[in-house]
């Protein structure tokens, strides 16, 4: 007789830091740097305006940790997921075809969302999704292995990603920045041995000269505006490997919530040193857009301090009700992703807000952008809210 095995919980504080990330990111229809711009000596809309923006390239801002939160998380659920599938006997075999079928998706629907405005389809895959889905078989089999194997896969992927980095040539006195929509003298360049790792000058930026120019395009490809680049899913592998390290912690802490929560607060506190004394010894910058090993332990870090925030306020605390409206996005995520990707402007044309005659004389014409997107972000969550209580939830 086979041994029973009941299936997991579901565990509320990872359904609410999702929904917050999920909202990060639906709220960018808030467009808080166009108040910023009507407002240019005010501190605090220039504060807002930083953390719903990207850094230009070294540092971090708040919306700079949605795509390693996003990351982070599916490593996080990925002992969940195993242990629900077990309970229903399903076979490694199964187990393998659905983390195929599910990555294949990832990639698919990321290219699909990025095409949706091109004439042709848009072989990229430096998107959330798409990371994801290329690293996801490998962070699968790691979910079979101990915390040690784990650590050490860490360890060896951001080791052999910066050496690929370090050993690529930097520019030499004739080389052509016109290919890389970069200039010698840009501001954020570094300097030194930091300079392995500028702005489309690196190994990776290389990588994607000679791999998108496999697939159809319009025109070959020559950089990426943003700097990223395809091979950043292997650090992004590293970040969804700190999550399940921490995810097994969070779903063997069932009897010891202080154990957990310094746990975490520890191994975060290591991962920020780390990363700190890397950036600023000049061995290796905190990029996020090109997803930099010490980005990886930095957001890593921080990730794992979200995670403890918010299991000890909605678990430990109890306080699910007060964290409802983000519980309510994190249990559909996919589909707020695919919303704050796609319908945006077909809410705002539905609901024909036309911003001169209806509210610009009761808020003023400079909070028109937010009062706007409040809106759209509230037609969003109900069709969410929709969906949650009608227990409608969409899985890939």
């Amino acid at each position: 007789m086979k041994e029973y095995i009941p299936a997991p919980k579901r565990v509320s504080s990872i359904d609410a830091y999702r929904g917050f990330v999920m909202f990060l990111m639906m709220a960018e229809v808030l467009r808080l740097g166009k108040v910023a711009e009507a407002f240019p000596g005010s501190a605090f809309w220039a504060f807002l305006d930083f953390h719903q923006s990207h850094v230009e390239w070294v540092g971090c801002s708040l919306h700079d940790m949605i795509q390693p939160s996003f990351s982070f998380l599916v490593g996080v659920a990925l002992p969940y997921s195993i242990a629900s599938r077990a309970s229903k006997e399903q076979s490694t075999t199964v187990m393998w075809l659905h983390t195929f079928r599910r990555s294949l998706t990832l990639i698919l629907l990321g290219i699909f969302l990025r095409s949706m405005h091109s004439e042709q389809t848009n072989f990229t895959f430096e998107d959330t999704l798409t990371q994801i889905g290329l690293g996801y078989p490998i962070l699968f089999a790691l979910g079979f292995t101990g915390e040690r194997t784990q650590w050490g896969a860490l360890a060896g992927i951001l080791f052999a990603y910066g050496l690929a980095f370090a050993l690529y040539s930097l520019p030499g006195p004739y080389f052509d920045w016109s290919e890389t929509g970069n200039v010698a003298n840009w501001e954020h360049n570094l300097k030194g041995f930091a300079a392995h790792w500028n702005k489309n000058t690196n190994i990776a930026w290389a990588f994607d000269r000679w791999f998108l120019n496999l697939f159809p395009r319009p025109e070959p490809f020559r950089f990426n505006g943003g700097g990223y680049s395809t091979l950043s899913f292997i650090p992004t592998l590293g970040t969804m490997i700190l999550g399940l390290i921490a995810g097994k912690w969070l779903k063997s802490a069932t009897s010891s919530s202080t154990w957990l929560l310094k746990r975490l607060a520890i191994s975060a506190a290591i991962l920020l040193a780390l990363a700190l004394i890397l950036n600023f010894t000049g061995l290796n910058p905190i990029v996020k857009r090109i997803w930099t090993p010490a980005w990886t332990l930095f957001s890593g870090g921080i990730c794992m301090l979200f995670l403890a925030g918010f299991y000890f306020l909605v678990d430990v605390n109890q306080r699910q009700k007060f964290f409802f409206p983000l519980i309510v996005i994190g249990t559909n995520s996919i589909v707020a992703y695919v919303m704050a990707e796609t319908i945006v402007s077909f809410i705002d044309s539905s609901f024909r807000i036309n911003v001169s005659q209806h509210y610009d004389l009761v808020f003023g014409q400079n909070y028109q952008p937010l009062v706007r997107g409040a809106i759209i972000l509230l037609v969003e969550w109900a069709i969410l809210y929709w969906l949650y209580v009608r227990k409608i939830f969409i899985r890939i």
